[in-house]
């Protein structure tokens, strides 16, 4: 294990209220795919509202009921890229669009943490916001435009 972790936030906004039938579907399979992220090999921890099982939180300062937030914490970018696009995940991904309204910017932002170090809906919005505005970087990338933990570019400096 090295002295960072990945963390990840994804949000969208919903179709139609949580409780409506048109999301009834993705609703349903929260707590499964929550399951199956923590039985991922790599997984570390994931932000969960307390008022929340599901463990998708509502940003404290929307009150928008459609919008959804997801933020975890991965040993690597290799680790969150096995469970999001190769495991039982995918399926479910692959529907996103039967439920969440097109995104109109950056939907999700990847950073490097210490170790141990668990965000709050603030700080990964606050990703969300840094990716938009400055594009990808060290403090906020995608999966198309990874960035090293900072020890790693530090090594490579050294070479």
């Amino acid at each position: 294990m090295t002295g960072y972790q990945l963390a990840q936030i994804n949000i969208g906004r919903l179709l139609a209220p949580r409780h409506s039938p048109l999301v009834a579907d993705f609703v349903d399979q929260l707590d499964e795919m929550n399951a199956l992220a923590e039985r991922s090999p790599g997984f570390v921890w994931r932000l969960v509202d307390d008022a929340e099982p599901a463990a998708v939180a509502a940003h404290p300062e929307l009150a928008d009921e459609k919008f959804q937030l997801n933020c975890s914490v991965w040993e690597s970018v290799e680790a969150l890229w096995e469970y999001a696009f190769r495991s039982d995940h995918l399926r479910v991904l692959s529907r996103r669009r039967e439920w969440f309204e097109r995104p109109d910017g950056p939907h999700q932002a990847l950073w490097w943490v210490p170790a141990g170090h668990r965000p709050t809906a603030a700080e990964a919005m606050g990703r969300i916001a840094r990716l938009r505005d400055h594009g990808p970087g060290p403090d906020a990338f995608t999966f198309r435009d990874r960035h090293p933990a900072p020890e790693a570019r530090a090594a490579a400096v050294r070479i």
